[in-house]
């Protein structure tokens, strides 16, 4: 973290793919936190719900922590990482067995105050 004023929020092990969650991710990103939480809360996708978690956190983080005013923070960095794979087998034709891959995404989203003009 560059600034002080940066506060930072992480979702670790969140069982959904993180191509799945980046799409909400990236409807977020440089938005004021009321409207980040108002795409959230009427986005139809099911990564919304774990991603709302983590902006909410983010946003205590700064009011609780940092004393920051959370009417002027916004949404400055959101990305989403890959976690570990829990590799999974489903039984197929003739005894043999196809691997199924359920991944797990870490979700970090980083608030920091707008710089007054």
């Amino acid at each position: 973290m560059a600034n002080n004023n940066e506060v930072r929020a992480t979702a670790k092990y969140v069982r959904m793919a993180p191509r799945k969650v980046r799409m909400v991710v990236d409807t977020i990103r440089n938005k004021d936190i009321d409207q980040a939480l108002e795409v959230l809360q009427f986005s139809t996708r099911a990564a919304a719900e774990p991603v709302a978690k983590c902006l909410r956190s983010a946003i205590a983080n700064a009011e609780n922590n940092n004393g920051l005013r959370s009417d002027n923070l916004y949404v400055k960095t959101a990305y989403v990482d890959e976690g570990p794979t829990l590799k999974r087998i489903r039984p197929r034709a003739k005894g043999s067995a196809s691997r199924i891959n359920k991944r797990t995404s870490h979700i970090t989203i980083v608030v920091a105050p707008r710089k007054e003009a």
